[in-house]
């Protein structure tokens, strides 16, 4: 270890574990409830889709991905900001001309033995970006300085709306704008933001495509087309209900076993989990989320360098955002936007940008001794 300047001794005793232990928990239930969901009850008996295998192929990639990145120092990253963002940028150029549809959407790049979905890795790397132009700015953002950051997120977002996948594209400003409030904004230029956002909010309607619309008005009032549009909401709700409070038992969910419940191994896959495991499974799930978030807080706070506390800033906004509106819309509390749930919704590229991102954070933590404010 003595190339990366770091203490071999300082190693395993500055890492996070618990966030370690929080993401190997999640990581063994997400598996676990993709089993049950990639299995179907057949009158031969329960088969299965390979989904579950190929997350955990992807999870150990993952695994890997983050002990690189936790034992590589995270300063080495900050200097690759700039050719991580343009590379990303000319991913999403290449997925319009050459990727691949599925379900309507055109976001992923066939490589042959995998495909790759730039709109993950975008949300990397405009982490990277802004978290290193944020920690060059040691002032409250005023106008320009807002605006730059915001351009940040809202290229990338551009390309990826258009994809289209608003949802991924409303993450990325989500947690652009998280960063910018983590580093703080002038109260005047705050003050006007609060005022302006929400008059200018209804004349994004008119830039919605015609699904997305549906969307929202389906999210008002789910029975107005409940074989349409309206009903991955209803069987989610349905399903989540009948666990009552301690569930149905493993693989024993109807909603999930006899696909009523759509998309059940990706945005919907914590439905099948509320199902099988009840009101009182559901809750401790949300409680381990919490332990996991809580986990990355204490290396933002604990982070001894600006750009080190402003990246793990991003990337706690980056999985809040992502636990709070996929749990909002399953239980129909928000619209549903195709927002995967991070470690248990199933997919190989959010895996390993995932893994990235935490081994980004335990770096910051194992080298809090070695670089000074």
């Amino acid at each position: 270890m003595k190339f990366l300047n770091l203490p071999e001794k300082r190693v395993f005793l500055d890492m996070n574990w618990t966030l370690v232990l929080a993401v190997l928990i999640l990581f063994f239930v997400g598996l676990v409830n993709l089993y049950s969901a990639s299995s179907m009850r057949l009158e031969s008996g329960i088969t299965h889709a390979p989904f579950y295998s190929r997350q955990l192929m992807w999870g150990l990639l993952g695994l890997m991905i983050m002990s690189t990145c936790a034992i590589l120092s995270y300063k080495m990253v900050e200097r690759f900001a700039v050719v991580v963002y343009v590379f990303t940028i000319f991913l999403l150029l290449l997925v319009p001309i050459m990727g691949k549809s599925v379900y309507g959407a055109q976001r992923w790049l066939d490589l042959g033995f995998f495909s790759l979905q730039p709109s993950e890795i975008a949300k990397f790397a405009v982490l990277l970006m802004g978290a290193r132009f944020l920690a060059g700015d040691g002032e409250a953002l005023g106008w320009f300085g807002l605006f730059k950051i915001l351009l940040i997120g809202f290229i990338p977002f551009v390309f990826i709306v258009q994809q289209p996948d608003l949802g991924t594209g409303l993450t990325v400003m989500f947690l652009v704008g998280g960063m910018a409030l983590f580093h703080g904004i002038k109260w005047k230029v705050l003050r006007t933001c609060l005022i302006i956002i929400p008059l200018c909010l209804p004349l994004a309607w008119f830039a919605l495509h015609d699904y997305q619309k549906e969307r929202i008005l389906t999210f008002l009032d789910p029975t107005r087309d409940p074989r349409g549009a309206g009903y991955h909401i209803i069987q989610s709700q349905i399903a989540i209900g009948s666990g009552e409070i301690t569930g149905k038992g493993f693989q024993a969910g109807t909603q999930s076993q006899l696909r009523f419940l759509p998309e059940k191994h990706t945005d919907f896959a914590i439905a099948v989990f509320g199902e099988e495991w009840g009101f009182v499974g559901s809750i401790g799930i949300i409680i381990l989320f919490c332990f996991f978030l809580f986990a990355i807080y204490s290396t933002v706070s604990e982070a001894k360098d600006r750009f080190g506390s402003t990246l793990c800033a991003g990337i706690f906004f980056y999985f809040f955002w992502q636990i709070v509106v996929n749990i909002g819309m399953v239980v129909g509390l928000m619209p549903v936007v195709g927002i995967p749930l991070p470690f248990i919704s199933y997919g190989g590229t959010s895996m390993a940008v995932n893994c990235g991102l935490i081994g980004l954070v335990l770096s910051v933590s194992m080298y809090r001794y070695v670089f000074k404010s």
